[in-house]
């Protein structure tokens, strides 16, 4: 009997939640939303999303010859729902390589966030990349934020963008691993003109363990002069790592370039983010180090 009516009860309350899940959410404010973001959009009133869109019509891309149009791929979009009392932001944003890393400190400043950044073509020219941003949280907050990623986005198209560049040849490089040591704290090994640094990090693969030597690693590799190198290299994150190291590595002026996984049915997860520095070698090291403080890597060997 008390089963029966412990199962009773259970049913009730699940009705009860299935009522309240079956009862429209507080309706979306497109208008403001399109004020906000500077987009026109459209909305999908059977799952409630409301999707403002900027068609990439400024770039003129060709994919292994063929001419690329909005429709196949070029448009820039972000699309907002209700998530209880809140509102949930999801997009991808199309952009051209100068505008990856401004867009991205755009978003970063607004307070969105940037889940991924990678291609979405092969001998596309000139090269496009897609970042994807998301949030929840104040309707009006979202769709300003959404807003100024637009508006960067138009700031810099035409090549007014953010381009790296060091004329920097590793056979002649000069820099004192010394300095890139004592910011870092970890010990790297200096070979044909590169001073590369591998710090160790760990998950788990099918029950086993799976670290550095697995590719498991966060590493960076300098080279050039104490006054002007370059910095390439791969950072290891945790999901609840990658909003702060994007910070940390902007923050420093370090351009982010691909955001994605390496491995699937791992646990925990791991992102893994490339980069691009250009500058003073303690500089480039410093930002570095700031990401790497906001992560749980491996120690230093003693």
């Amino acid at each position: 009997m008390h089963r029966l009516i412990g199962a009773g009860f259970i049913l009730v309350v699940c009705a009860g939640a299935a009522d309240a899940a079956d009862k429209p959410a507080a309706a979306l404010d497109t208008a403001a939303i399109e004020r906000l973001t500077g987009a026109k959009g459209t909305l999908d009133a059977k799952e409630g999303v409301f999707k403002v869109s900027v068609p990439r019509a400024d770039i003129a891309v060709t994919v292994g010859g063929a001419r690329m149009t909005p429709p196949l791929g070029l448009t820039a979009w972000a699309a907002f729902t209700k998530a209880g009392t809140h509102t949930m932001v999801m997009g991808d944003i199309v952009l051209l390589e100068d505008q990856v890393n401004p867009v991205m400190s755009a978003a970063l400043d607004a307070g969105l966030d940037v889940t991924a950044l990678h291609n979405h073509f092969f001998w596309d020219t000139p090269k496009v990349m897609f970042m994807h941003v998301g949030g929840m949280g104040d309707e009006a907050a979202l769709a300003t934020g959404i807003g100024k990623v637009f508006a960067r986005l138009k700031e810099t198209s035409g090549g007014k963008g953010e381009v790296l560049r060091a004329d920097v040849d590793p056979a002649k490089t000069t820099l004192k691993p010394e300095t890139i040591q004592a910011v870092l704290r970890y010990k790297g090994d200096l070979k044909d003109g590169v001073y590369k640094v591998v710090i160790g990090r760990s998950t788990k693969m099918g029950g086993h363990t799976v670290g550095k030597a697995m590719g498991v690693n966060t590493w960076a590799a300098f080279a050039g002069s104490d006054e002007k190198a370059i910095v390439d290299g791969d950072f290891a994150m945790l999901e609840s790592e990658l909003q702060p190291v994007l910070k940390a590595m902007r923050g420093g002026g370090i351009d982010v370039v691909a955001i994605h996984n390496h491995m699937t049915d791992d646990s925990p997860r791991i992102l893994f983010l490339h980069y691009w520095g250009v500058g003073p070698t303690e500089a480039l090291a410093k930002t570095l180090r700031a990401a790497l403080d906001k992560t749980k890597h491996d120690p230093p060997a003693p």
